[in-house]
Formats: C-alpha cells, sequence, structure tokens
C-alpha cells in the first residue's frame, strides 16, 4: 500500500485536520481545520513534512508515487473552483507556500500566480475583465519565479536585485512612482524582460508548461528548509532540522482586481500589549506579497477598514472571533478580498511579546475561553516571556532611532536581561566610590572578565559588560543573582585599563561616556537609550506603585497564583544577603536553595587574608575566630529575612588564591607588608606562601570540601556561625531550618568527614546556648563520581542538591568562563543544540543526575534533591528538573517567578 502523501482541502471538506501539524505543517493542518468549520478558504491541497524528508534524504529527488497523487490533487482544485490549469478559457491558477510544524515566517519561500504564461495571461484577461491585473499579475510571476525556483539573485553584494532594477528603470522611464501606475503595454515589456534576464543570468528559459512550473515551485519551497535564514532561525528557537517543511498548493484569489478587493494580514488581539480588538494591517487593489514587503504603506485594519469595506470588515471580524474560539488561541491570519468575498489563506496561533502573552492568557481565562490548565500552556506563554515583565526595557522607538545614528557598536552573549544606560566605569572600586558619592548616577561597569572581588563594584553598577566569559561567567551568575543587566563575551571590545578607553573599529569611547546595553538582546549602543520601568518590579520590589494601580501586576500576580496551584515542585532562591532574601520572598521564593559564604568573605578580606597567611593551627583559628562574628551576623540576616523557610549554606567552595593571589599583591604594593605585620612572617615569607597558592587548574584544586578536610577549623568557624546564629534567631522568635551543604565531595569518605565536624560543632553549641535547632547536612552534586556513587553519599546525606554549573564543567570536560571563543560556532554549525551552561544537557549531564536521584532515593527513598546551579532558572531545565523527580529548583531572585511558571507547565503537561 502506497504512502499518502497528499492532503486534498477543499469543497467543505479536509482530508486533514488542525491535531495533523507534524504531517501537514502548521499552515497545512490549519488550512483544513477552517474547511472543516465552514470558513472560507480557496481549495488547494498539502505535500507531507514526511516528502521533505524523502526529498532531502534522496538528493532531492520526490517519492515515486507522489506525481499520481499530486494531479488527482489538482484536478480536485479545478473542480471545486471552476477552473482549470492552463486552460485558454478559465484557467486555474495556484501558489505554493511552506509550512513547518512550527511557526517560521518569512524564512522559507512562495511561489505565487502559478499557472500564468503568455495564452493564460490572455484569458485571465478577458475573463477577470481587467487586462492591466492579468498582465501585472504575470510580471510578478515571472519575477518571482525566477528569484525562487531559478536562483536568479545578484551577481555581487553591491549589485542590485536584477527584477527591481529593470522595475525601476520601466518606472523611471515612464516618468512614474508606484508599480500600479505602469501601463499595460509597458508590463507586458517587463514580462519580457524580465524572461531575457532569466535567460540571460541562468542559461534556463522560462517554463510556459504550467505543471512544470508547479513542480518546479514545490521543489523550490522544500530547498528553502534548508536556506541560511531557515536554519538559523531554526536553531535560535530550537526547531529540529530534521522535521522538514509541508508544501501547500492551493487556489489563487486575487486582491488587486479592483478597488473592491483587498489583502491584509491580522490579528485578532494586539500582540504587542494584549488588549482586545481585530487589528492589522492591509491594502485595497494589492497582492498579498504587498503587504508583507513595505512596498506600499499599508492601512491599519481597526481604523478605517469597516469605511472602506463594512461587510468585509464584519465577515473578518466575526472569523476572528470564531477562529479565537475554536483554537482558543489568539491568531495571525492572512486574507484576501476578492470583489467583496473574504477568503482565509492561513491562521496560526500569534507570536507576541511577553506582556501580551501575560495579558491574553489571563485575559482569556476570565473570557472563559480556556480553563487555568490551558492558560499555562507553554506554547501560550513562554515562561522566559515573564523577563518582560521584570525587567526595564529599551523603548523600541528610541532604539530603533539609536541604530539608525549608528550607535549599534557591537553585541555579545545575553546573560543578565534587561536594559540599562550609565557611564563607562573600569574598575570595581571606582564605581563603589562614584556610587556613595552620588547613588543616582547610573555606571556601567566594563570589563575584560570579572572576579569576586569585582562585587563591590557589580552591586554598584546597574549593568555589567565583559570582553570575555559566558553565559555562567562570574560577570553572568552574579549579574543574574542581583537582577543586573549583563552582557558578556563581546569580544569586538577592545578594553585598555591604562588609557581607560573601549575602541570598537574607528570609535573610542573613554571612562565616563554614556553607553547603553540590552541584555535581552545582547546589543551595546553609545550614548543614552531611553528605558521603560517595569510596574511589577515598581510594586513588589521599589512599592513606589500600589498593586491595584496596575493592571500588568494583577494579571501577572493572578497568574502566579494559578501557576503555584498547579506546580509540584517547589522554587527557592540563590542568595548571599538579606535584601537578596527579600526581593526572592517578593518574588514568590520558598527558601534559599544556595547561599555562597564565600561572597560574605569579600567584605572581611584582611581577616580572611590573615587566616590563609597563618601557617599554624593556632595563628589559623586566631584569624578566623576574627571572621566568626561576622558570619554569625550575616547568617542571622539571612534566617531572619526567610522566617522559617529553609536556608541551603554551602561552605567555602572557591580556592584560597581567589581571595589572595600575585595579582592582588601587585594591585597593592602595600598588601605583603601587612600580611607580614599580621603574620610575624618576612614579606618574603608571605609572597613564598602567596605563590604556593597558585594552581594551574584551580576548579579542580584544592577547593570545596577538599579545603575543610586539609583546614577543618574552617569547617568548624563557618558550623559555629551558622549555629549560633540559628539559636540567636530562634531564641527571638522566629523560626530557622539551616541545610548545611558540603561542597564539590565526590567519595562518601569526604562528606562524612564533614559531616562528623559540623555535627560535632553543632551539638557543642546546643549545650553552650541551651537551645536545640533542627538542621540537616546534605551536599552539592556536582562531580561525575558524586552522581553515579550516591548510594554510598546518600547513607549520611540528609540531601542533595545539584550544582549543575560544576558538574556541567566536569561532565563535558568545558570552562565555563573559556567556551566563549567556541560556543558560537559550536551552535552555529550544530555540533550542539543548545548552551549548555544555559540548559541542561540532558542526555549527557541530565542522566547523571537521573542516576543521582536513582542511586539516592533507593538508599533513602525521602531524600531531599533539588537543584542549585543556574540552571534552575531555565523553563526547560525545570521541566526536566520535574520529570526526574526533584523536590525543589533554586535561581536568583529574577529568575523566581520563571521556575515558579515553568514547574506549573512542567506539572500540566505532565
Amino acid at each position: 500500500m502506497s504512502t499518502k502523501y497528499v492532503y486534498f482541502f477543499g469543497d467543505g471538506k479536509g482530508e486533514g485536520n488542525g491535531k495533523m501539524k507534524e504531517l501537514l505543517g502548521g499552515k497545512g493542518a490549519n488550512l483544513a481545520e477552517m474547511v472543516n468549520i465552514g470558513l472560507p478558504v480557496p481549495a488547494g491541497f498539502t505535500i507531507t513534512t514526511e516528502t521533505c524528508t524523502h526529498f532531502y534524504a534522496n538528493n532531492k529527488q520526490f517519492p515515486a508515487e507522489l506525481k499520481a497523487q499530486v494531479e488527482e490533487a489538482i484536478k480536485k482544485i479545478e473542480k471545486a473552483m471552476g477552473a482549470e490549469l492552463g486552460s485558454k478559457t478559465n484557467p486555474l491558477l495556484v501558489s505554493c507556500r511552506s509550512g513547518a510544524r512550527e511557526s517560521m515566517p518569512g524564512m522559507m519561500d512562495t511561489v505565487l500566480n502559478i499557472g500564468l504564461n503568455d495564452e493564460t495571461v490572455l484569458a485571465l484577461a478577458k475573463q477577470s475583465g481587467n487586462e492591466r491585473f492579468a498582465w501585472d499579475s504575470y510580471r510578478r510571476f515571472v519575477q518571482m519565479y525566477g528569484d525562487v525556483v531559478l536562483d536568479l539573485k545578484p551577481r555581487s553584494k553591491t549589485e542590485r536585485d536584477p527584477f527591481e532594477h529593470a522595475l525601476e528603470h520601466k518606472k523611471e522611464k515612464a516618468g512614474v512612482q508606484e508599480d500600479n501606475q505602469l501601463s499595460v503595454a509597458q508590463l507586458k515589456e517587463l514580462v519580457q524582460e524580465f524572461k531575457d534576464l532569466i535567460k540571460d543570468r541562468t542559461g534556463k528559459s522560462f517554463p510556459t508548461d504550467p505543471m512544470e512550473q508547479v513542480w518546479g515551485a514545490v521543489g523550490a519551497v522544500f530547498g528553502s528548509w534548508g536556506n541560511d535564514r531557515a536554519v538559523v532561525y531554526r536553531r535560535t528557537y530550537g526547531i529540529p532540522h530534521e522535521w522538514g517543511t509541508a508544501a501547500n498548493v492551493q487556489a489563487m484569489v486575487f486582491g488587486n482586481l479592483g478597488d473592491d478587493c483587498a489583502t491584509g494580514v491580522a490579528l485578532t488581539r494586539d500582540c504587542a500589549i494584549g488588549t482586545p480588538g481585530f487589528c492589522g494591517d492591509y491594502l485595497i487593489n494589492a497582492q498579498g506579497e504587498d503587504v508583507v514587503a513595505g512596498i506600499r504603506t499599508p492601512l491599519r485594519i481597526e481604523e478605517t477598514l469597516s469605511k472602506d469595506m463594512p461587510k468585509s470588515y464584519e465577515q473578518l471580524d466575526e472569523i476572528g472571533k470564531k477562529l479565537e474560539k475554536h483554537f482558543k488561541e489568539v491568531q495571525d491570519i492572512e486574507f484576501t478580498i476578492q470583489r467583496n468575498k473574504v477568503w482565509m489563506l492561513q491562521t496560526r496561533n500569534a507570536k507576541r511579546t511577553g506582556f501580551a502573552a501575560v495579558r491574553i492568557a489571563v485575559d482569556f481565562l476570565e473570557e472563559g475561553l480556556i480553563d487555568e490548565k490551558e492558560m499555562l500552556q507553554k506554547r501560550r506563554l513562554p515562561a522566559d516571556d515573564l523577563n518582560q515583565l521584570l525587567q526595564p526595557i529599551f523603548d523600541p522607538a528610541a532604539k530603533k532611532q539609536a541604530d539608525k545614528e549608528g550607535r549599534l557598536l557591537a553585541k555579545g552573549i545575553t546573560a543578565g536581561p534587561g536594559a540599562a544606560s550609565g557611564k563607562i566605569v573600569f574598575f570595581a572600586e571606582d564605581a563603589e566610590r562614584m556610587h556613595e558619592k552620588d547613588p543616582k548616577t547610573d555606571l556601567i561597569l566594563v570589563r575584560r572578565e570579572t572576579s569576586p572581588e569585582d562585587l563591590r563594584g557589580m552591586k554598584a553598577a546597574k549593568g555589567i559588560l565583559t570582553a570575555l566569559g559566558g553565559a555562567s561567567s562570574h560577570a553572568a551568575l552574579v549579574s543574574r543573582q542581583m537582577g543586573k543587566a549583563c552582557i558578556v563575551g563581546c569580544g569586538a571590545l577592545n578594553i585598555d585599563y591604562d588609557k581607560g578607553t573601549i575602541t570598537v573599529g574607528s570609535k573610542v569611547l573613554k571612562a565616563g561616556d554614556f553607553l547603553s546595553m540590552d541584555g535581552f538582546t545582547g546589543e551595546v549602543f553609545e550614548g543614552k537609550v531611553t528605558t521603560k520601568p517595569s510596574e511589577v518590579i515598581q510594586v513588589l520590589i521599589n512599592k513606589t506603585m500600589k498593586p491595584e494601580e496596575s493592571e500588568v501586576f494583577r494579571r501577572f500576580d493572578k497568574l502566579m497564583k494559578i501557576a503555584d496551584k498547579h506546580r509540584k515542585l517547589r522554587v527557592r532562591t540563590n542568595a548571599d544577603l538579606p535584601n537578596q532574601a527579600e526581593e526572592a520572598i517578593s518574588f514568590g521564593a520558598e527558601g534559599i536553595g544556595l547561599c555562597r559564604t564565600e561572597h560574605m568573605f569579600f567584605d572581611h578580606l584582611d581577616e580572611i587574608r590573615e587566616m590563609i597567611v597563618a601557617d599554624n593551627l593556632e595563628h589559623r583559628e586566631k584569624a578566623l575566630a576574627k571572621l566568626l562574628p561576622f558570619q554569625r551576623k550575616d547568617f542571622a540576616g539571612l534566617f531572619k529575612a526567610m522566617d522559617g523557610k529553609p536556608v541551603t549554606i554551602r561552605l567555602i567552595d572557591p580556592p584560597l588564591h581567589e581571595f589572595l593571589s600575585d595579582a592582588h599583591l601587585e594591585s597593592d604594593p602595600k598588601l605583603a607588608e601587612k600580611l607580614s605585620k599580621w603574620s610575624g612572617k618576612s614579606v618574603e615569607d608571605v609572597k613564598k606562601r602567596v605563590e604556593e597558592l597558585h594552581e594551574f587548574n584551580p576548579m579542580l584544586g584544592h577547593r570545596g570540601c577538599r579545603l575543610g578536610i586539609v583546614y577543618p577549623e574552617i569547617t568548624r568557624m563557618q558550623a559555629r556561625a551558622i549555629f549560633e546564629a540559628a539559636v540567636e534567631v530562634q531564641k527571638a522568635g522566629a523560626k530557622v531550618f539551616p541545610e548545611v551543604m558540603v561542597p564539590l565531595a565526590g567519595f562518601a569518605t569526604e562528606f562524612k568527614n564533614q559531616e562528623k565536624i559540623i555535627r560535632e560543632t553543632a551539638e557543642k553549641v546546643f549545650k553552650e546556648t541551651g537551645t536545640k535547632v533542627e538542621y540537616m547536612v546534605g551536599t552539592m552534586i556536582e562531580i561525575p563520581r558524586a552522581a553515579v556513587r550516591a548510594d554510598q553519599i546518600a547513607e549520611n546525606a540528609e540531601f542533595f542538591s545539584f550544582g549543575t554549573n560544576d558538574l556541567t564543567q566536569t561532565t563535558l570536560g568545558m570552562s565555563r568562563d573559556d567556551y566563549g571563543p567556541f560556543i558560537g560556532f559550536y551552535r552555529e554549525n550544530d555540533i550542539i543544540g543548545n548552551d549548555p551552561f544555559q540548559q541542561i544537557d540532558q542526555d549527557g549531564v541530565g542522566e547523571l543526575m537521573k542516576i543521582g536521584v536513582e542511586r539516592g532515593r533507593k538508599v533513602k527513598s525521602k531524600l531531599k534533591i533539588g537543584i542549585c546551579g543556574e540552571h534552575g532558572g531555565d523553563p526547560s531545565s525545570v521541566m526536566f528538573c520535574h520529570r526526574i523527580g526533584l523536590d525543589y529548583v533554586s535561581c536568583s531572585p529574577f529568575r523566581v517567578p520563571i521556575a515558579r511558571l515553568a514547574a506549573a507547565q512542567a506539572a500540566v503537561e505532565g
């Protein structure tokens, strides 16, 4: 039995339906669905995506059965439309359009007016009573066929399109401005000139046989699945290359027969801001490509169509409402009005901004069109789109103007969403000083890369821009936690610290000059670009707006409450300071999944450095005793802010050289002398000690639990600070629940060593204070051995938390700070599908996570397991965490709402 490759639609019946998008593509499935629900659709047929797959797998050859199926389907179109392909009296014309299962607007090719030749054009002129229309349609067809099918392109980047050049020359010679002002004689001349161009440039003759034209167009549409822009689009939006496209051959209807005809593209609601009402663009007496290509300035449907064509407008409005009700989604439609009759050419779920997506989803719910589970669907409201409601954005008009003025400097890797404009500052201490002097001064911290010691300056800056690094570099991680705009890996920037300049091409910017950066797109602009604030932030964080004053917030809040009702995963935050914790709670965080204790040390560098240079236990403990009250105070602040919610505190993780290195001594000539006085060592001995701290590969060196094992006094001090703070806060009447996390344990013995110290310290504190606090001790699973031996570690650990930043690094052998130079090439050439530091590598890292969960819970069935890497705020990663049975995800404060929505989507979509 032969495979069915062709599905007909027309005469009130479609062989396919709207659920067959995998086979018929989105356009073909929806054309069939519109026919089936009684809407006026010109007859046609869809050639399946399987045909496209066969086409590419067989040296661009069609299946043997396809020819007969297409010929049979064309006969059905002829019967339905009462016209015949190639007829010299009543010609049928058809279009051929692409249609992937996921909408890829403008990425693939289209051919219109197929079936015209020197004879059928005369029949069309007679039949329509409009000779100019017929010859203009023929001119358009030859031009489109020559471009799309016969691949007639400019010979160089500087040459104009040959067809457009000929058309412009013809208009100049005729003394007219618009295409529709050309006479019939001039259009006939153009048709011949276009044919001559095709013959001259391609060596091929323009085909006159209508069936040959059909096959040429179908081949070109399938071929366009592999063009560069389509490939880039799929790569950008995660659409698999192997899906293929369908091809839709459909009877032509004409919006350019006269003033009772029109063509347009419409939305059933405004998809920029989400307001209800039929809207869009249209042109009277025009073909569809005129609207899309911007050949003429279109009219607004909502403003004038009801006056120009009241009956057609009324019909379109009713069709729009019917489509919304049927598809339960805002629709993007293409239509043609031919002599006052409306024909539907396409409908698809409309793309929209995050602002519009939230409003439309909530409005649909409140209008009774959908229920809560339907509202939460990922296709309706991608969780990442909530970013637009949470972060400041540039005014689109101001950004467009800046681009027009040539102020776009460069583009990097988007790391922290949002928009920021400010004065360039190159050094963290300068940023801190300038901010303290005038907190209203907006600053952009520009660095080759950042380090933990830049933390104060990063806090002072409005945005962070680095020339090096990737999406999980230090700058990216910290900026997301702070909710700041950040662009990393912007390699076009030549930063000269000595001169205090940034050079991009011929442009030179210096410290103090204004810079604007769009963390949504990675674009960097010279000068200021006006921003618009987020109402959600004004309500939740700034408290400058009351909830009842913002409709944006009302809908956001309703969406979040419904998401919380349906999700199973808990959502925590990564936070080191009370103000970060408070922000996260405002966003709905249910605890802290990661507190990086080393971040607290950077406010007390003198004490930590004194501990580092100490050469014996007594001196180290003396230095640590000075750190103890600071750590205790910081932990108490977090416990108070979280008010009984769990707080996971990771013990010190980075290698000691991050706090003291040769670079620190070079930047501060007096530092060695200070350390000498504190330690009683000579300056030379201090320098020798610092030199000993140097590591060739610090990520895999003396860090994490290895520090606590070699220097158990560090673990004891941190544990004491945690439990003393917990007792203090609990005695004050608040609830506390600390979870002490041992980092980088790969051997069960490593964990046991640290656990013993933690529990012994806890018992001492409880005995000294006469107060007990409930707590847990667990570990961070961040190296492959920990995942595969999770059963051994789980014998003592009470919880696991996947540290997927380092687990990705150690699994892939890929540094998140050094992958910038090649990750773009990898993605561009489909070596990998996604950035593994932005989305969990589910086939590799994800498999280790599954092993860790399975083996850990085999020992302890109720073992609490979460994730605290940056992937905890990525929607696809959150959904993966739901599927493998984690209890919670943890992410930076500004990602909390996104994680909440993604968790709900995981629950309702299964």
